[in-house]
């Protein structure tokens, strides 16, 4: 994807773009927990965005192209903000509420930002709980964009996250350029590195880097005790995966209200 695309919008027609309707499918989505390892609590609920009759992500994604993905990523922000408070999760104490975006879907942060503000305002959710993330693999050709976005959600006061790190060729770089809150440690990092000398030592650095810029590590794809204790000893506090829960449209998994 190019951030140069092709769109009959404006921002003047943001409602318009924030009705899902006009997407010419429909979605939902599903939730799932980060846990906070050191208190057993969610840090925050990623949401996921699944079809109506249970089809996966890629189901949906298949159906975004240049003409609606801007409207979808708007009715994204909505839908899962909308959800999240139907399930509860502003009444989770600090919980976070970590929304996917689509960097190419931006073309100037501060007006784009008007429909997540003004659900946040609707269904009464606190906008300072909301977490962005952008995972690594997305291509953005123009780098500046991006840190853009996450200098105007920053100002926003919105957590910024890069999600999959270590699944591109990238990862490093995107540091260099711009520091998020958090980082998401890719499953492919994560998986097996109980037995894995080679991964013990690439997340090892990662975490070195993180801890001097200041930013977070999350562990994605976390399925056995064997990789919690691992990456636990390594001193990773907040982990997502099946070992905890899997994602449950209509519900928030493993909530402690």
């Amino acid at each position: 994807m190019n951030t140069q695309f092709s769109t009959p919008f404006s921002p003047s027609s943001c409602k318009d773009c924030r009705d899902a309707k006009n997407l010419g499918f429909e979605f939902t989505m599903a939730f799932q927990p980060i846990i906070d390892i050191e208190s057993g609590a969610p840090y925050a609920y990623e949401a996921l965005v699944r079809g109506i009759d249970g089809q996966g992500a890629q189901f949906i994604l298949e159906q975004v192209n240049a003409e609606n993905r801007y409207r979808f990523d708007q009715a994204c922000r909505v839908k899962a903000i909308e959800l999240a408070v139907a399930c509860g999760l502003v009444e989770i104490p600090d919980c976070k509420l970590s929304i996917n975006f689509l960097p190419n879907a931006v073309y100037r942060p501060e007006t784009c930002i008007r429909a997540t503000l003004e659900a946040s305002d609707q269904f009464n959710f606190p906008a300072s709980r909301l977490m962005f993330e952008v995972t690594e693999g997305e291509q953005v050709s123009d780098t500046q964009h991006l840190k853009n976005i996450f200098a105007e959600y920053r100002k926003q006061g919105f957590t910024t996250a890069i999600d999959d790190f270590g699944s591109g060729y990238s990862g490093l770089n995107l540091l260099a350029t711009f520091q998020p809150h958090v980082i998401k440690l890719d499953m492919e990092l994560t998986r097996d590195i109980d037995s894995s000398h080679a991964k013990q030592a690439i997340v090892a650095g990662v975490l070195l880097t993180a801890s001097r810029l200041g930013i977070d590590i999350i562990a994605e794809g976390i399925e056995t005790p064997a990789e919690l204790n691992t990456l636990r000893d390594f001193g990773v506090r907040y982990f997502q995966g099946f070992l905890f829960a899997k994602p449950a449209t209509g519900q928030l998994p493993l909530a402690i209200r």
